[in-house]
């Protein structure tokens, strides 16, 4: 029988410190915050303030590591940021010694962001297929805050910190896949930290983003990455039960909507009180949702991340069991 693998948990972890459209106005008198919320959706968002992007993954992977008592049985940890401790080492290493996982256990680092998530399921369920791994740990962990102008109006109201930790295991009911994964870096600057040193001094090292430019792209490629998986698995858009898209704002994925012509009921969302958490917003959406009974096992459930890079990955995936 050929293996198969399954999403057997997700945690999360949000910073307790939460901004809110009051504090925007506060530091930038001239925003209109009623329209910008009005376009982003987002009226709340998580700042860490002492954590760091291995700190948040640390307090999401734990939650596991305690309801399933399972540090031992993990050989594989893949650490998705785009807010590492440091240029070299690997903060997926460092990850792996504060978790206390076994050092037979491969760690490795992702530098992907909106994307990552359906980049990091991919790998981790093909390594477990192909018996490298036998269970494997998805952390999605990024402090984008910290890049962020606090007169950014582009980016500030977006933008959240946040972590999400996922469990792959084989599993012969659900199922992760098939994907569809594309890259075009010649938008490479459209979505950029130029002068980043991948360390805790963060001094002149500010995030870029053309929205527009983002939007567009978005626009032109999450409708064809998904009609694409559709024609791969032999199945219509009203097979899928739910799609769970990355959180970039209520402005992209109303119009996801409108060129899928979806109906919104199957659309699940929460960026209005979790922000754009980049690679942890997936996972934070799906565990979120499964556990206000949005979906269930069994379901067909279509997941879309894209952005930064320019990269996209979108995925079908279903639950063998209640994670």
């Amino acid at each position: 029988m050929h293996l198969k693998t399954s999403i057997k948990a997700i945690e999360y972890y949000l910073p307790p410190f939460v901004e809110v459209g009051s504090d925007l106005v506060a530091d930038n008198p001239e925003w209109r915050i009623k329209d910008i919320e009005s376009k982003t959706g987002i009226l709340q968002r998580h700042i860490s303030t002492t954590e760091t992007s291995v700190d948040m993954g640390f307090f999401a992977a734990r939650k596991i590591l305690k309801k399933y008592d399972n540090a031992d049985d993990i050989d594989l940890l893949i650490l998705v940021t785009q807010s590492p401790l440091y240029v070299l080492p690997t903060s997926a290493c460092i990850l792996q010694d504060k978790l206390g996982l076994k050092t037979t256990c491969m760690a490795f680092d992702v530098n992907l962001g909106c994307s990552g998530f359906v980049y990091a399921l991919a790998m981790c369920s093909s390594l477990i297929e192909a018996g490298v791994a036998s269970q494997g740990l998805i952390v999605c962990s990024d402090t984008y805050t910290k890049y962020i102008e606090s007169s950014d109006r582009t980016c500030r109201p977006i933008f959240s910190d946040g972590a999400a930790a996922t469990l792959v295991v084989s599993d012969v009911f659900g199922s992760i896949g098939p994907f569809d994964l594309g890259t075009d870096g010649s938008g490479f600057d459209k979505l950029i930290v130029k002068s980043a040193t991948k360390s805790n001094n963060l001094i002149n090292s500010k995030l870029h983003m053309n929205g527009s430019a983002v939007f567009m792209f978005t626009m032109n490629m999450v409708p064809k990455s998904i009609n694409k998986l559709l024609i791969k698995e032999g199945i219509m858009l009203t097979d899928v039960d739910a799609f769970i898209f990355h959180q970039a704002s209520k402005l992209v994925l109303d119009n996801l909507i409108r060129r899928l012509e979806l109906p919104k009921n199957k659309v699940l969302v929460n960026y209005h009180k979790v922000g754009n958490t980049v690679s942890a917003s997936i996972p934070i959406a799906l565990k979120q949702a499964s556990d206000e009974g949005k979906i269930k096992e069994g379901n067909t459930i279509m997941l879309s991340g894209f952005g930064v890079g320019l990269s996209w990955g979108s995925c079908l995936i279903k639950f063998g069991q209640k994670i």
